[in-house]
């Protein structure tokens, strides 16, 4: 039995595709909200079509990940008759998600002011490229710009000089995931605030903005110091020892986070005077002499194999680990104990594997009470359930392609 989720009977009605709107949308869907997600018919969200690799139903893997417990119906609102479908699920929704352009959903009356107007305690959230207002409002954004735009791959990559040394994208779409659990946070918040006052709000998340928050240290460093940071490679700018050194057979990530952790590094690799000298006793002197430093732990780290090193750093207490490939990570035991994949039977039969989400509530865990949709599979169920649709009304919608 699955217990009740912390968000049960909380009705989301989720506009958006793509991932960042949809990652929130997930996440609420699996503290228990009854998320609907509506999708263009005979199309769907535009992450159905990013493949290979494809499932049996013809879906992408891509859409897979950010649409588990949603239930799809197929709804084409840009007819007045599927507007107002959606307008009439909005009366009864405590939350609005959408990602379309600035003012794009306006002409259908689906906008803020509209649905505020019909739902005074609605949350509506929002998501856009560079936000509701300001020079680029009305310009379109994805994750690849804005890393590129928000400084993130001015400090990703190899140093200006080495081998390989260009700007670089991180491996996931990180814009997007941090600007949808930005928006999670801010949609809960303002889901409280309507509870407690009958009043609901506009949520404005913006990727750009959310890129600049999640630059952290990186964006204090330039403004304490005034000089923008430079990309260095797996070095870390305000800590060394910290990064990506060769083995005498592959590669150990040291994550040297004190002093205390550096001594007793330099007592296992059996050099105790480097953890004493000058240069090295203390981070601030690591970091100002880190040419020097990593030089001789270069040295020192091919000289035995990872997991030698793996062994005898952890006996030690000093952070490590290996560089994993994503089989090997959900291979690993600790991995595995913690349960990080779960297994999920879509409508048509199909059994696939999500990532589990990660928030681990004593009372009310997340569960994966839905796999991710087939394209409009809830579209007749649930215009039954919450309009109180006929068979007469379904058939007309059907012969008009609004659904």
């Amino acid at each position: 039995m699955i217990t009740p989720g912390a968000l049960e009977g909380v009705r989301v009605l989720d506009l958006s595709r793509v991932l960042a709107g949809p990652w929130a949308t997930q996440i609420l869907g699996d503290l228990g909200a009854e998320v609907v997600k509506v999708e263009r018919p005979g199309v769907g969200d535009d992450t159905r079509a990013w493949g290979p690799p494809f499932t049996r139903s013809g879906d992408a893997a891509y859409f897979l990940a950010a649409n588990r417990n949603k239930r799809s119906i197929a709804v084409d609102f840009t007819k007045p008759a599927g507007a107002e479908l959606i307008r009439r699920l909005a009366q009864d929704s405590a939350i609005v998600v959408e990602n379309f352009k600035t003012g794009g959903l306006v002409r259908y009356g689906l906008d803020y002011p509209s649905l505020s107007a019909l739902n005074p305690a609605l949350v509506y959230c929002s998501v856009t490229g560079f936000g509701q207002e300001g020079p680029y409002a009305s310009r379109p954004g994805y994750d690849y710009l804005i890393q590129a735009m928000g400084g993130l791959m001015s400090i990703t990559g190899q140093p200006d000089g080495t081998a390989g040394a260009e700007p670089m994208k991180v491996g996931v779409a990180v814009v997007d995931l941090f600007t949808g659990m930005y928006a999670v946070a801010g949609i809960l918040a303002a889901l409280r605030h309507a509870e407690r006052t009958g009043h609901g709000q506009h949520l404005d998340v913006s990727l750009l903005d959310c890129q600049l928050a999640m630059l952290a240290n990186q964006a204090m460093n330039f403004f304490v110091s005034g000089k923008a940071p430079g990309r260095l490679g797996n070095a870390h700018p305000n800590i060394a020892p910290y990064q990506v050194f060769a083995s005498a057979d592959g590669f150990v990530v040291l994550a040297v986070g004190n002093d205390k952790q550096f001594e007793a590094f330099c007592q296992v690799a059996g050099k105790p005077a480097l953890a004493a000298n000058a240069r090295f006793r203390t981070n601030e002197a690591r970091v100002a002499n880190r040419a020097a430093l990593i030089a001789e732990i270069t040295a020192l780290m091919a000289t035995r194999t990872s997991a030698d090193w793996i062994s005898v750093l952890e006996a030690a207490g000093v952070p490590c680990g290996p560089i994993n490939t994503i089989d090997q990570a959900f291979a690993d035991p600790h991995v595995q104990a913690r349960g990080a994949a779960e297994a999920v039977i879509r409508s048509d039969g199909e059994a696939v594997t999500l990532v589990r989400n990660p928030l681990r509530l004593s009372e009310t865990p997340p569960a994966p009470r839905f796999a991710p949709p087939l394209l409009g599979q809830d579209t007749e169920a649930l215009l039954r359930e919450r309009l109180g649709a006929d068979d007469e009304a379904l058939a007309a919608w059907r012969a008009a392609e609004v659904i």
